[in-house]
């Protein structure tokens, strides 16, 4: 794991409701870098979310979008939120964030997975 992945998960553990996060491959599924509280499956998150980002390419291409990137993706269920957010410097890596919904503040979590973003400097 890279210095730049550490600190950008470290970033992400002092979020009120952190369960996990992962720096994952979508090209291979494969987690480069995690931290997890808890019992939390982060292999098969990394796994499924690299789906839902495939996903999400090939629609955009499919409506002609296929010059636009994803800022990020937000999935909310009844009692947590998952949060995906390409790399600029290497869309086919992504940061996977599961927190707790109760008390999350969304806007203060996307400012910090941005900051966790721009602190991996090479991959």
């Amino acid at each position: 794991m890279s210095s730049s992945m550490t600190e950008a998960l470290s970033m992400l553990t002092g979020i009120q409701g952190f369960i996990a996060a992962a720096v994952v491959d979508s090209e291979s599924g494969m987690i480069l870098a995690s931290e997890v509280r808890g019992d939390f499956a982060i292999e098969m998150a990394a796994a499924a979310n690299t789906e839902v980002v495939k996903a999400k390419l090939q629609a955009m291409k499919g409506i002609g979008l296929g010059d636009d990137y994803i800022e990020d993706i937000l999935i909310t269920l009844g009692t947590r939120y998952h949060l995906i957010r390409p790399l600029k410097i290497n869309p086919s890596i992504f940061i996977y964030l599961a927190v707790s919904g109760n008390g999350a503040n969304l806007g203060m979590i996307r400012v910090t997975m941005k900051k966790a973003e721009g602190s991996i400097k090479s991959i």
